[in-house]
């Protein structure tokens, strides 16, 4: 296997984030995967992840390469597309579904710089918080949170979800905050509620190594998620909530973290396709667009701008 070769199989466990699933997916062996990390690895005299028995972590080195790396490979796939015949060029409609809170506050301000680079797709999105089957509705692409289990299609992680237990600063002068997990009930509370299913979304915390999850008072209850960040910023308690729907508030100052974020095991951010629509050009510049998008912003595959905050109860000891 030449470097290139070596390279896109980098990538791809990058974005499958194991050897494993890089394997079904390339339909190579998971010890073929691993030898060629491995040459590679050799060839560059540096390492690309750090091991371990449960997961794979790209180090410092080999998180630059592999955005460098993703980057070169992109624009070569965008050459090649752009020198085939006008078939095979992006073009056409593309039907995107997102949750409404993700698609409104990370896809429509990037749809105005997409379309001016890829002016032969016309854009087609729905919005909706309820799970939509791609290949009944005929959606090209879906943006999903959660953890995927449909083994019929492929989904490439743009990000981990990190969770983040936020207050306003009004609330914390008048209430004061909780500096245990036990002082979590004596808050009040703004919850989120499943609208497919009625069901009250735990709170998850940190406690000591371990995820715990709690389930807290229960004086708002909203099945939105901007609206949670809006009643919380107006003082009306505390609430969890996924980074992507927390950043404008923080960045604002109209919350503030409280506990170290959680970040569940294997849930995440997934662009989700067809198998039989994986070589569609305008899927894949669109998707890739994406993430080259995230990465501006400080998110990627395995980790979000959210791993930089520093919660209130750090900042006061």
């Amino acid at each position: 296997m030449d470097k290139l070769g070596l390279i896109e199989v980098f990538i791809e466990v990058v974005n499958t984030g194991n050897f494993v699933n890089t394997a079904g997916s390339l339909g190579l062996s998971p010890s073929t995967v691993s030898k060629a990390v491995a040459r590679l690895e050799s060839h560059l005299k540096f390492k690309l992840f750090n091991r371990s028995t449960r997961q794979l972590k790209l180090t410092p080195e080999g998180l630059i390469y592999s955005e460098i790396a993703r980057n070169m490979l992109a624009e070569l796939n965008e050459c090649e597309n752009q020198l085939r015949c006008d078939r095979q060029r992006p073009q056409g409609s593309l039907k995107i579904n997102s949750s409404i809170s993700y698609g409104r506050l990370y896809l429509l301000p990037i749809i105005k710089e997409f379309r001016s680079r890829y002016s032969d797709i016309n854009i087609d999105i729905t919005f909706s918080d309820r799970y939509v089957d791609v290949i009944e509705h005929g959606v090209d692409v879906c943006i999903r949170s959660g953890q995927l289990s449909e083994s019929s299609l492929i989904g490439r992680q743009l990000s981990p979800i990190d969770f983040l237990i936020c207050a306003s600063p009004d609330y914390i002068e008048r209430y004061g905050y909780p500096i245990s997990v036990e002082e979590l009930s004596n808050h009040s509370w703004i919850r989120f509620r499943f609208k497919q299913t009625g069901r009250i979304m735990p709170i998850r915390i940190k406690h000591g190594n371990e995820e715990k999850q709690v389930d807290p008072n229960r004086d708002f209850i909203v099945d939105d998620g901007e609206a949670l960040a809006s009643l919380c910023a107006d003082g009306l308690g505390i609430t969890q909530l996924p980074h992507f729907i927390a950043r404008d508030w923080i960045q604002k100052k109209k919350i503030v973290l409280l506990f170290p974020t959680e970040r569940p095991k294997g849930f995440g951010i997934y662009a989700v396709y067809a198998s039989q629509k994986s070589t569609s050009a305008k899927i894949s510049v669109f998707v890739e667009f994406l993430h080259q998008h995230l990465y501006s912003q400080g998110e990627s595959t395995f980790y979000t701008w959210a791993e930089q905050l520093t919660p209130l109860m750090d900042r006061l000891r």
